[in-house]
């Protein structure tokens, strides 16, 4: 009896315990042993002249979520409404990503051998990688007489996930998903074909009197454990990708970091990112998730989950990082052009999503050495991007609640 009593009270007093913790939020430890938890304490303040705003403001269209940094969900509306958010989605994927890596960690496209010395090509799906990169990795001379060389690439049919439609696939925002992607994100990309006589060519330009028979591999996570490392290229850091994600919008990146920290380059499979908002106590029910970077129709979430993830993810030990990738309104990224000379400008960071009859808005406004998180989600067929920007500098203009 006692030993019943004992759990059910730690159960309950534990997330008061971290709350308490957690007032003066200066302590990194529990901070990130906040953000792991599932818990998450925000709740309802009634504020009338946000209330005010919004219901004046908008029309069903839209969804907006506030929350100030306190917890408090100061206004609201239709934030339990599934909308495709566009970019936005690459706040959370993006969330994953630092979470799961050092930033200054980096991705490696790497020559390997086997024990018969036959050589594997890998990549980590570094956007940065170039064709030069491929020839210093290549650049060996007195290879074997007879030379089996893999390069291990991902199926045709994964290298874009669901929902993205024919057009966008012919465009550069919408190139496929590989990991050793030459000219990522372009729509004149190198494709294993080309891949494979370049090297070829370089191979036998090197290596005249050897035989070389080239073959493409399917990638498979378990490979690398039986082989061991012969030469290795080091991309940028994991933080110039997430900022590349984040401030520039870049499809390509996002996907491949999700990739990578999630180890599903064998398959489009984004249940990780599902339960790791589920198991941190965020509001994840009847949401869809079909990609990382949102360019994906069949994406459906709430303001009110971008939100709390958001305001939660200030808790996370590489908050800094994470926020230094966001866009900053008139300054930098895709929000660079937007209320550039305006009292606002420099004060949000950010991230926009467009597509067609859609556009988003979510991040961190600071006013008043307070900081406020705000999501806004329009979808229509008469999308108004000016309305969503005049919306953030009136909620700027406002007093504290009242």
């Amino acid at each position: 009896m006692n030993k019943k009593f004992f759990i059910i009270f730690a159960f309950i007093s534990l997330p008061i315990i971290l709350f308490t913790l957690l007032v003066n939020k200066k302590n990194k430890f529990l901070n990130n042993l906040y953000f792991d938890s599932p818990f998450l304490f925000v709740r309802k303040k009634q504020c009338k002249n946000y209330d005010y705003l919004l219901n004046k403001s908008l029309d069903d269209s839209f969804s907006v979520s506030i929350i100030d940094e306190g917890g408090n969900i100061i206004s609201e509306y239709n934030s339990n409404k599934l909308r495709i958010p566009a970019s936005n989605l690459k706040l959370i994927s993006t969330g994953y990503v630092i979470d799961k890596y050092n930033p200054y960690d980096s991705l490696n496209t790497s020559l390997l051998k086997d024990s018969k010395a036959n050589l594997y090509l890998i990549g980590s799906g570094d956007p940065d990688l170039s064709l030069k990169d491929i020839n210093n990795l290549i650049k060996i001379k007195n290879i074997n007489k007879y030379t089996n060389l893999y390069i291990v690439e991902v199926n045709d049919d994964i290298q874009w996930p669901e929902g993205w439609t024919y057009n966008d696939k012919l465009y550069n925002y919408g190139a496929p998903i590989t990991t050793l992607a030459i000219n990522s994100n372009q729509n004149n990309y190198i494709d294993n074909y080309y891949l494979k006589n370049y090297i070829y060519n370089k191979l036998i330009e090197n290596n005249p009197n050897s035989k070389i028979n080239i073959t493409i591999l399917n990638y498979k996570n378990s490979l690398k454990r039986s082989l061991r490392s012969f030469k290795e290229i080091k991309s940028n850091t994991i933080l110039s990708f997430v900022t590349l994600a984040n401030s520039e919008s870049h499809n390509f990146t996002a996907e491949s970091l999700f990739k990578n920290a999630s180890r599903s380059w064998q398959e489009n499979d984004y249940t990780k990112l599902y339960n790791w908002l589920f198991f941190r106590g965020l509001p994840v029910q009847g949401i869809i998730i079909n990609d990382a970077s949102g360019l994906s129709r069949s994406n459906k979430i709430t303001t009110k989950l971008i939100s709390t993830f958001l305001y939660k993810m200030r808790f996370n030990r590489n908050f800094k990082s994470y926020n230094s990738s966001l866009s900053i309104l008139g300054v930098r990224g895709t929000l660079s052009n937007k209320l550039r000379n305006s009292n606002i400008s420099g004060k949000f960071f950010g991230k926009t999503g467009t597509l067609s009859n859609v556009f988003s808005l979510s991040g961190y406004l600071y006013k008043k050495n307070k900081t406020y998180i705000i999501s806004i989600i329009q979808n229509s067929n008469k999308v108004d991007v000016n309305r969503t920007f005049k919306l953030l500098s009136d909620i700027y203009k406002l007093d504290n609640c009242v």
